[in-house]
């Protein structure tokens, strides 16, 4: 059996590799049981609950626009279209999942043609490919972080709004006026969807929606449960935005003290294939024995397994949720 612990070794990486990129694609049980528990307390939406999936009119496309083959499949995946609509990419899911796959040739393409063994292709094609899947959840993790830290603002602003006797409709083209990207820009098409006739309560559902935070989604529970009991608007608001600010003090507290735990971590991941690398440029034949010999080939195998596992035993040490 030459070769066949090496290949399976191989597919226990990607597979693990597939199970990361899911991780953190998909969101943790405890945010989505809280979004549960919100989204329960402020669905009056009308039409039902299957009303709630429908997309608005102001994006849905004609009746004409219809699509056919690959390009039909992925523009179908809503995971895919939402990630890229948060991140800010002006990409079909088509174009970005084309963009994967030519990625994966390429890596698949260069491991062949360069020294390095055959059975490494499908794991550098996936490491290549997995740099467009990257530099999207990077945006999208930027363009999210920076949302977060507006909302203290944004809420604050809005309140003075409302005591300066504006009606909340004003207030929210208010703060898409004045505040930044990307906040500003969601404020806003959430103001022009009221200006065409959508619901206050639907437009802000679907501003929770479309942004996963969970302030924003505390901020249109509290608006939507005022609508229908009543109470002091300005008062809530401020009490949020307070909330809001001692939480994002406090993640900055984790996010210094767990800096050099996370710089660890990444120098410690990196080192095995940095040093694999470099020494497959030094002694080739020193380092093929890894695949050629049975005892090199079990080896290799335990390593892969135990660096997948460290990475998730420095993940979960690194990450603290507030």
């Amino acid at each position: 059996m030459p070769g066949t612990f090496v290949i399976i070794a191989a597919g226990m990486f990607v597979a693990a590799l597939v199970a990361l990129v899911a991780s953190a694609v998909m969101p943790n049980e405890e945010s989505s049981a809280t979004e549960d528990r919100l989204a329960t307390l402020a669905s009056r939406r009308p039409g039902g609950p299957d009303s709630k999936d429908q997309p608005s009119l102001l994006v849905a496309g004609s009746l004409d626009d219809q699509k056919v083959g690959f390009k039909a499949i992925f523009d179908s995946m809503p995971q895919l279209r939402q990630y890229l609509e948060q991140a800010d990419i002006e990409m079909s899911p088509a174009l970005f999942a084309g963009i994967c796959g030519g990625c994966f040739a390429g890596g698949v393409f260069v491991t062949v043609v360069s020294p390095l063994p055959v059975l490494l292709a499908p794991v550098a094609g996936l490491l290549i490919a997995a740099i467009p899947i990257g530099w999207l959840l990077m945006k999208r993790k930027r363009r999210l972080a920076k949302f977060g830290k507006q909302m203290p603002e944004a809420l604050e602003l809005l309140s003075r709004s409302l005591r300066a006797g504006h009606s909340l409709n004003a207030g929210f083209g208010l703060v898409g006026q004045e505040m930044e990207a990307p906040l500003s820009v969601e404020f806003a098409r959430c103001f022009e969807e009221q200006k065409f006739g959508i619901p206050l309560d639907e437009a802000i559902e679907d501003m929770a929606a479309r942004v996963p935070n969970m302030d924003l989604r505390f901020f249109a529970t509290a608006i939507i449960l005022q609508r229908q009991t009543g109470g002091d608007l300005s008062e809530i608001l401020d009490k949020i935005g307070r909330l809001v600010r001692e939480r994002l003090q406090i993640q900055g507290q984790i996010q210094a003290l767990t800096g050099e735990g996370r710089m660890s971590g990444a120098v410690l991941l990196a080192l095995p294939p940095v040093l694999f690398l470099v020494m497959l440029k030094l002694n080739y034949d020193y380092v093929m024995m890894l695949f050629t010999d049975p005892a090199g080939r079990y080896m290799l195998g335990a390593a892969l397994f135990s660096q997948l596992l460290g990475a998730l035993a420095i993940k979960k040490i690194i990450t603290i949720k507030v």
